[in-house]
């Protein structure tokens, strides 16, 4: 069942350069500074404190920028990462801090459409995962969302020649520079990947979420009907969050009984660049895919992710019964999400009853600080809807390891 896409926002021709800024206190082992640069959301660039140098991530990118361009990008990124590490140093007085490990962060960059040639600009701030600082480019001034930066807010503020050197920079300057990034790189930024629709529930009584994944770019709209009107409340939209080979993933959740779902029509719709018709899937028992629905086995996830840093230094590993395990255990790559932190999945393959008739765990360690998270393989600790793949249990963990 099908219907024609409705939404001409998937098929804007519009990218955008965004640059992401992490630093943190030394002590840990996690670099003191990255930079990761982004072209419509794919890393294209990378540089951190430890090996000083910034360095390509794609494969047009390397074909197209010369030794110079290296070396320059590198000399501003060793000055930029001075310049932070003294950043740090300054927020933690502002906030009254002498010890801990604590973030500095800047995500700034520009938009452009390029068929209307709209542009846009951006720059934000923050500090130990919330917002510190904001620039509104319309009106030319900063924002302070925290007391503790109204002093550089109104600082930079009374500095007219740096606000209009911004504004020209995000205006301009930055635009050039993704107008010639989309054009080394446009066969590969400008392809479609179509999405794979399912619909998934835990049991017969949980939520229904419909996952899709494998789609790019990583524009998507997910939306529910009711009797062929769209739903906007019990339905709650998940992250969309990039899969290992370059695609995207997200998740929609319909929250209604089961009762009310069987008795009317309820349907979950797909929009996407790639599609030349709306993926429609109607609510019913025959569509929906369930846990229960396993029968040899059941692969259980550790997903891990944080909001601030997930140092390199770490390891996750499973339990049974307090003892580590070997087999049935696949580890999978960390990758780098698009605001310089990292997320890694651990897999675990048994039998329901294996699982629920012992006691397994997943364990997460960190090395500096020295830290362990140890979460139960339990009935209420998984999430039904699947993150990797259809018919897959999730046992997420959310570390905010700090």
């Amino acid at each position: 069942m099908c219907g024609p896409v409705q939404d001409s926002r998937l098929w804007s021709p519009s990218h955008s350069l965004k640059y992401f800024y992490t630093a943190v206190t030394a002590g840990i082992d996690f670099p003191e500074f990255t930079s990761v640069g982004l072209v419509d959301d794919e890393p294209f660039t990378y540089y951190d404190s430890n090996i000083r140098r910034e360095t390509p991530k794609t494969e047009w990118m390397k074909q197209n920028e010369g030794a110079d361009y290296w070396d320059r990008q590198t000399q501003i990124l060793i000055g930029t990462q001075q310049t932070f590490k003294a950043n740090i140093g300054i927020a933690m007085q502002r906030f009254n801090q002498t010890q801990g490990v604590h973030t500095v962060q800047r995500m700034y960059g520009c938009e452009w459409d390029d068929e209307t040639g709209a542009t846009g600009g951006f720059f934000q701030d923050g500090y130990d995962g919330k917002d510190f600082l904001t620039y509104d480019l319309k009106n030319q001034r900063f924002i302070a969302p925290a007391q503790q930066a109204f002093i550089t807010a109104q600082k930079w503020n009374n500095d007219p020649a740096q606000l209009e050197s911004l504004k020209q920079y995000l205006t301009h300057t930055c635009v050039d520079w993704l107008k010639k990034y989309v054009s080394y790189g446009r066969s590969a930024l400008e392809r479609t990947v179509a999405p794979k629709v399912s619909l998934l529930q835990k049991d017969p009584s949980s939520p229904v979420t419909c996952h899709v994944t494998g789609f790019y770019p990583r524009g998507v709209m997910v939306t529910w009907q009711r009797n062929g009107k769209d739903l906007d409340e019990d339905v709650e939209l998940g992250e969309t969050v990039p899969n290992e080979d370059g695609t995207f993933q997200t998740t929609s959740h319909l929250t209604v009984k089961p009762e009310e779902w069987k008795s009317q029509e309820y349907t979950c719709t797909v929009l996407h660049r790639s599609l030349k018709q709306d993926i429609v899937l109607p609510v019913k028992e025959e569509n929906i895919k369930r846990n229960s629905d396993i029968k040899k086995g059941l692969l259980l996830s550790c997903y891990l992710s944080c909001d601030r840093i997930l140092p390199r230094g770490f390891m996750v590993t499973w339990q049974k019964d307090g003892k580590d395990l070997d087999e049935d255990v696949e580890l999978g790559e960390t990758v780098p999400n698009e605001d310089g932190t990292f997320q890694t999945t651990s897999h675990l393959t048994v039998k329901a009853e294996d699982w629920k008739g012992q006691k397994y765990t997943c364990t997460v360690q960190q090395k500096s600080p020295k830290q362990e998270i140890v979460l139960p393989v339990r009935e209420e600790n998984i999430k039904g809807t699947a993150i990797s793949r259809p018919l897959t249990q999730v046992l997420r963990a959310l570390t905010g390891l700090q």
